[in-house]
């Protein structure tokens, strides 16, 4: 099986708390469209994450 994941978008933004409950809930919602949402810190700036939007 070729499981290949293609990245879509990658944006920084302000790190927020609740920022996680938008990513989960994009998707729970988004994945039978083969939409795949992830949340990371970033490396350089811990005040900063990193929103990615991939297609799966």
């Amino acid at each position: 099986m070729d499981n290949k994941i293609e990245t879509l978008s990658t944006v920084r933004i302000k790190k927020s708390d609740d920022l996680y409950k938008v990513v989960d809930s994009l998707n729970r919602t988004l994945k039978e469209q083969n939409l795949m949402f992830g949340l990371a810190l970033d490396d350089e700036d811990d005040q900063t994450a990193v929103f990615t939007i991939y297609r799966t």
